[in-house]
């Protein structure tokens, strides 16, 4: 088998993921057993986006694995003074086992894996954020163990978070409801992608403008920020066009009494949730960001064969 990439969810068979989710897990409960699984192998983390979660978890893991990580900001490389992505692609896999980038562009990171010869991981663009929702599927299987047939609401913009975590539930036979509002719904390509999945696993997958009526008996309730990375000069009409979407404590009240509050962080308390539930106790959004390192570890140990 060549080599592998991970770009988006769909880059694992279903088989792959949930071995991928149970390795986490015995990462995450024997850590001292994947202590020097890497010697000798580095990671490359080129960065276009500014990040706390990402970078702290890929270059502490790495460490953990007993390899090594360095960080690449885009103005501190060539490809910040038009060197070709297909060029640093080849030259970075000369010297590293693995390339992790965080993008703006999807299409960056398709070239990159067109031309480099050791796995590319996508560290998030703005299509797609697959590590984040490896981490989030772990986090939903410690809560509820099998975790086939959940209800997985999604409240907010339908941005690449929504695009990823409809994948990777439907994947996971995870019912999905997205709840946004009009205009801000997800891409049709990823929910007719999800929707392909779901009839493999038996997942239902709906997008609604209704956040009230999406959250009803939920077990699981996502939200994340209204503007992303580069649409911080939407963020005023943003805050208008988002005017009931808050997850706050009536909306959970919606949801099951064991419902979960998941949120991939940044998290702007008093925008898209509200304090009583982001610090709340059914928030498990720190077990979450936690889990971004467990899983990432078990990514890589997979991407290189070592697990």
């Amino acid at each position: 088998m060549g080599v592998r990439h991970f770009l988006s969810l769909e880059d694992l068979s279903l088989d792959e993921l949930w071995a991928v989710l149970d390795l986490a897990a015995s990462v995450k409960a024997t850590p001292e057993k994947y202590a020097h699984a890497l010697n000798g192998k580095s990671l490359a983390m080129i960065f276009q986006k500014k990040s706390t979660r990402t970078r702290v978890s890929f270059e502490t893991g790495m460490f953990q694995l007993g390899g090594m990580a360095l960080f690449l900001g885009a103005s501190d490389i060539q490809i910040g003074r038009g060197e070709s992505i297909a060029d640093t692609a080849r030259v970075i896999s000369r010297y590293n086992s693995m390339i992790m980038a965080r993008v703006y562009g999807h299409d960056v990171l398709e070239e990159m894996a067109a031309h480099a010869t050791v796995p590319v991981i996508n560290g998030l663009s703005d299509a797609l954020h697959p590590c984040q929702v490896l981490a989030d599927l772990q986090t939903m299987r410690e809560r509820f163990g099998d975790i086939r047939g959940l209800t997985f609401t999604y409240v907010g913009d339908g941005n690449n978070m929504a695009h990823s975590l409809m994948l990777g539930c439907a994947r996971a036979g995870v019912n999905v409801r997205i709840a946004a509002p009009s205009g801000y719904e997800p891409d049709a390509a990823y929910v007719a992608a999800a929707r392909s999945h779901g009839q493999v696993t038996g997942a239902e997958v709906m997008v609604m403008n209704d956040p009230m009526a999406a959250v009803a008996d939920s077990h699981v309730v996502y939200t994340d920020v209204w503007a992303s990375m580069g649409q911080e000069e939407e963020q005023a009409q943003r805050l208008i066009d988002f005017e009931g979407f808050q997850v706050n404590g009536r909306l959970m009240s919606a949801a099951n009494n064991d419902a979960i509050f998941m949120h991939c962080l940044p998290a702007h308390r008093g925008e898209e949730v509200s304090a009583e539930v982001c610090d709340g106790p059914q928030s498990v959004i720190f077990d979450e960001a936690e889990n971004r390192l467990h899983a990432q570890k078990a990514l890589m140990l997979f991407l290189l064969g070592a697990g």
